[in-house]
């Protein structure tokens, strides 16, 4: 076992665009080799233009940066913090070959994904051994654990919900239900005791997985489950 000590903390994210003309190439980047029809990117893309073509996670990583850079100095620990993307700028490949030239040998790497499944966890971990190959005799990665158990992650969950379950009408607040939002549509179908199936913004069908994938609710519904 390596007990040589980390010289880097790596930030692994999955990257958004930042203006309008970045929406698609970007969603290029996130489909590749998927075989995803350019209209259906330039569908998807309408919900990014309705937010001006820039999403909000590049910023939320700098203030994250920001916030990791200031509590590693104030607890003595002069080591670089770096920032790399699976779909878009700063690349992790990009990101992995300034380290090398850094001279950086041993990297810490912490993704802003929490959960563990395919998406969330595994597609990281194959950007992370791709980007190993790219950069030969670059530093060694070890990508720290899964933390949505954590509870430093489960608590403020918790107290954001219970903050917002105050914020509601003392009538309605007891009869309140609470509903968790996954773009994963296979976790959905597997967990969920009923699903809701929105499109753009309209609840086209709401009902078990069972019944919604047995009879879909409209033509939406059924090329979006027909891989599932």
């Amino acid at each position: 076992m390596d007990a040589s000590p980390y010289d880097a903390l790596l930030l692994l994210s999955f990257g958004g665009p930042e203006r309008p003309e970045d929406v698609i190439p970007f969603l290029e980047n996130v489909t590749r080799g998927r075989g995803i029809p350019r209209e259906r990117l330039e569908e998807v893309g309408q919900h990014y233009f309705g937010f001006g073509g820039r999403s909000p996670i590049n910023d939320q990583n700098r203030d994250f940066l920001a916030a990791l850079r200031a509590d590693l100095a104030s607890a003595g620990l002069d080591i670089g913090v770096y920032w790399g993307n699976r779909n878009w700028d700063p690349y992790l490949a990009d990101t992995m070959a300034q380290m090398k030239v850094d001279g950086v040998r041993r990297v810490a790497v912490f993704t802003t994904s929490a959960y563990s499944s395919y998406s969330s966890c595994r597609q990281y971990r194959e950007n992370l051994y791709d980007a190993v190959e790219a950069v030969p005799d670059g530093p060694q990665l070890d990508k720290l654990r899964m933390y949505f158990n954590h509870p430093g992650f489960v608590e403020p969950v918790v107290d954001g919900v219970l903050a917002a379950l105050q914020e509601l009408p003392a009538e309605h607040r007891d009869a309140a239900r609470i509903v968790f939002v996954t773009h994963s549509i296979s976790e959905a179908l597997k967990l969920g005791t009923r699903v809701m199936v929105l499109e753009n913004g309209r609840i086209v069908q709401f009902a078990s997985p069972a019944e919604i994938k047995a009879h879909p609710g409209s033509e939406f519904v059924r090329e979006l489950l027909e891989d599932y």
